[in-house]
């Protein structure tokens, strides 16, 4: 498991929202915190916070393309400046006994799929394992993902530290392919859980019978669905609990047939109970509905 992404300068400057984000459970563990910034003293120092809620890990992303964070100068515009992703990297290395891992990503664009290089420099700074997105910074999560050089980097003479690949990897055929074809150490999935929490489960079936599980059904799935929902009132306070849940509602119930008017009810509603009672009436309306 890996935090959601903190920032290193709300860290230290103490804000609340990245505080909140370094709470770990221990059914979490193993867990990394991963942490994003450009100015090196505010990653050391964050890394000495992040310490004290004893991670098993220190991860740095180099990966997020999304624009407020590239303007920063972090995520994946360090792909710009592959000097100071390294320099960087090393004094968070030197700051913790933890172990450092690095996300990223191919490179910036089409024209400086740089990954290899990267991995290679990143890994003399001391780091313990690199997970690679299979896209460009500019590519943001479009077009499919090319797991090629995801490849060409793990199985590179001079690489010795666990590669793990990311992107697209939504079904238990993909994960296995990804293993078979490209010999990775191991795969991460981000997206693809939201509203289907259960892939890990169905990918680690495929993995050991090749056999695949069959969809939860929807007695399951409305369960899953209540207890994630009490789950984001208890930590994030209903409105925005209410509002984050809204994504993945629409998720869960994807592919019900007739369904469209009570989704519109589901993620348009702001009233906790309401919300309760029409996951009672899909329930019910759906009684016995497991053939997605």
């Amino acid at each position: 498991m890996y935090t959601e992404f903190i920032s290193a300068e709300g860290l230290i400057r103490h804000g609340q929202k990245s505080i909140r984000k370094l709470a770990i459970n221990d059914q979490e563990r193993p867990i990394g915190i991963q942490l994003y910034g450009h100015v090196t003293d505010s990653m050391t120092e964050a890394t000495r916070i992040a310490e004290k809620s004893n991670p098993e890990l220190i991860d740095l992303n180099y990966g997020c393309p999304v624009k407020k964070i590239v303007r920063s100068g972090a995520g994946a515009a360090m792909m710009r400046n592959i000097s100071h992703m390294v320099k960087m990297t090393e004094e968070v290395v030197k700051t913790t006994s933890l172990p450092v891992t690095v996300k990223t990503r191919l490179g910036w664009d089409e024209s400086s799929k740089n990954i290899l290089d990267v991995a290679l420099r990143l890994q003399d700074t001391g780091i313990k394992l690199i997970t690679i997105h299979a896209r460009t910074a500019t590519q943001l999560y479009r077009g499919d993902a090319d797991w090629t050089l995801i490849g060409v980097v793990k199985n590179h003479p001079q690489i010795y530290i666990p590669v793990i690949g990311n992107g697209d990897v939504d079904q238990p055929e993909k994960a296995k392919n990804m293993f078979d074809q490209y010999g990775i150490d191991g795969i991460m999935i981000g997206r693809a859980v939201i509203g289907k929490p259960w892939i890990f489960r169905d990918i680690k079936y495929y993995l050991e019978t090749g056999k695949k599980l069959p969809h939860p059904g929807i007695k399951e799935i409305v369960e899953l669905a209540r207890l994630h929902f009490s789950k984001s009132l208890e930590y994030k306070g209903e409105r925005k609990g209410v509002l984050e849940m809204r994504r993945h509602f629409s998720n869960y119930f994807k592919g019900l047939p007739d369904f469209r008017e009570l989704r519109s009810k589901l993620v348009t509603s702001t009233d906790v109970n309401e919300i309760l009672k029409l996951l009672e009436i899909i329930l019910k309306r759906y009684k016995g509905f497991d053939n997605w």
